[in-house]
C-alpha cells in the first residue's frame, strides 16, 4: 500500500482542487436557470456522485488515469442563459438531451467527425463568449460590494503570484470569512446542510433543447472532452473515446432529473492525476484518478454545506468568485480564438454574439453565436468573381 501512497495523495488533491475551484460556477449556473437552493444542492451532489462513480469505473477498467469532472463551461453557459422557455423542468430535459448526444457521439463516428470539423477558433470563441459575462462580475462586485469583494479579489491576486494552483480555493476561504463576518449572513448558513437528492421530472421543450442542450453538448465536447484527450495523450495515455463518451453520457442522463447538467473528461485537473507528480511509474497513476473519484463521492455528501455558504452570499459576490475561477479559461479561449488571422473575423462575430446574451425564438445566444461565426466563415470562403 505504501507504493500507492503518492497517487492516493495526488488523487485527494485533484478532487479537492477541482471541487473548490469550480463549484461556485455550478451553483451560479443552476441558479441562473431557476433552481431553488435545495435543487442546486441536489445538482451539485449528483454531479459529484456520477463523476466519482464513472471515474472509478474507467480507472479500474482501463488502468489509466482517466479523470472525470463536471462541465465547467457548461455551467457558465447556464449562468448566462437568462429566461428559458419551459422553466427548470425543460432545462433538465435539455440535460437529458445533452447526455443522449454524448452517448450518440461515442457510438457514431460520423457525429464525432462533425464535431471535430467545427474550427477550433470558433469553438474557442463560443467558449470565450460564454465565459466573458461571468468574468466581468469581479469588476462589478468591486464597484457595488467593495467591502465584500475587494478582500476576496486581493487574496486571489496575491495567490496567483505565490501559488497559482490554490488561488481559487484561497479566494473561497476569503469569501467564507467575509460572509461569516457579515452580521446579516450568519443566519443563512446552517439550515439544510445535508439535503437529499431533489427529483424533478424533465420535460421536452424543443426551443430549450436547441438553445441549451445543443450548446451545452458542443461546449462540453470542444472545451472538455477533446482537450481532456489531448492532456492524456501528452502523458502517453490514449484511451478509446467511445467508452468515455458513452459512460459520461449515461452518467449525465442519470443525473439530469436531479439537476446534474453534464459530466465529461477533466481537462485542467487531468494533468494532476496523469502527470509524473502523481507517480514516477505511469502504470500506477490510475490510482490517482480512482482516488479522486472516491473523494468526489464523499465531497458530494457535503454539497449542502457548500450550497448553504453560497446562499448566504450576495448573488453578485458568488458570480465574482466564479468569474475569478474562469479568468484562466477565458484567457486560453481568447488566445486560441484569435490565433488564426483567417478565422479572426468569424471568431469575433461568434464571441460578441455569444456574449450578448440575446435570446431569439427561445434559443440562447451560444447557439446563434456559433451559427453566426460559421456563416461569416462560409461567406469568406465563397469564390469571388474576378
Amino acid at each position: 500500500m505504501k507504493a500507492y501512497s503518492q497517487p492516493v495523495v495526488t488523487g485527494v488533491i485533484t478532487a479537492v482542487v477541482g471541487f473548490a475551484g469550480a463549484f461556485t460556477i455550478v451553483l451560479a449556473g443552476l441558479e441562473g436557470i431557476g433552481a431553488t437552493t435545495s435543487q442546486a444542492a441536489s445538482g451539485l451532489m449528483v454531479l459529484c456522485l456520477t463523476q466519482g462513480v464513472v471515474a472509478i469505473w474507467l480507472g479500474v477498467r482501463y488502468r489509466m488515469p482517466i479523470s472525470i469532472a463536471w462541465s465547467t463551461p457548461g455551467a457558465a453557459l447556464l449562468a448566462t442563459a437568462g429566461h428559458v422557455e419551459g422553466g427548470y423542468a425543460a432545462v433538465l430535459g435539455a440535460f437529458v438531451f445533452t447526455g443522449a448526444l454524448l452517448v450518440i457521439a461515442g457510438l457514431s463516428r460520423r457525429l464525432g467527425r462533425w464535431i471535430a470539423a467545427i474550427p477550433v477558433s470558433l469553438a474557442s470563441a463560443m467558449l470565450a463568449g460564454v465565459l466573458l459575462p461571468l468574468c466581468l462580475a469581479p469588476a462589478r462586485a468591486a464597484a457595488d460590494l467593495p467591502g465584500l469583494a475587494l478582500p476576496v479579489i486581493a487574496v486571489w491576486l496575491i495567490m496567483t503570484r505565490v501559488a497559482r494552483r490554490y488561488a481559487v480555493p484561497a479566494a473561497l476561504v476569503a469569501t467564507a470569512a467575509v460572509v461569516l463576518l457579515d452580521p446579516g449572513a450568519g443566519a443563512a448558513v446552517g439550515d439544510d446542510l445535508f439535503p437529499g437528492l431533489s427529483f424533478v421530472t424533465p420535460t421536452v421543450e424543443p426551443q430549450t433543447l436547441v438553445g441549451i442542450g445543443l450548446p451545452l453538448f458542443l461546449v462540453t465536447m470542444a472545451s472538455q472532452n477533446i482537450p481532456g484527450m489531448g492532456v492524456l495523450a501528452s502523458f502517453g495515455y490514449r484511451p478509446h473515446l467511445r467508452p468515455v463518451l458513452t459512460t459520461t453520457g449515461a452518467g449525465t442522463i442519470v443525473g439530469a432529473p436531479f439537476g446534474g447538467h453534464a459530466i465529461n473528461l477533466a481537462a485542467i485537473t487531468a494533468a494532476l492525476a496523469a502527470g509524473p507528480d502523481a507517480d514516477p511509474d505511469p502504470s500506477r497513476r490510475w490510482v490517482a484518478s480512482v482516488t479522486a473519484g472516491a473523494v468526489y463521492v464523499v465531497i458530494g455528501l457535503g454539497a449542502g454545506l457548500a450550497t448553504a455558504l453560497i446562499a448566504a452570499c450576495p448573488p453578485l459576490l458568488v458570480q465574482a468568485v466564479a468569474g475569478l475561477a474562469l479568468v484562466g479559461a477565458l484567457a486560453g479561449a481568447l488566445a486560441t480564438a484569435l490565433a488564426s488571422e483567417d478565422h479572426r473575423d468569424a471568431a469575433i462575430v461568434t464571441l460578441v454574439t455569444c456574449a450578448s446574451g440575446i435570446t431569439a425564438f427561445g434559443v440562447s445566444s451560444a447557439f446563434w453565436g456559433l451559427l453566426a461565426g460559421l456563416a461569416v466563415l462560409g461567406l469568406r470562403r465563397l469564390p469571388t468573381r474576378g
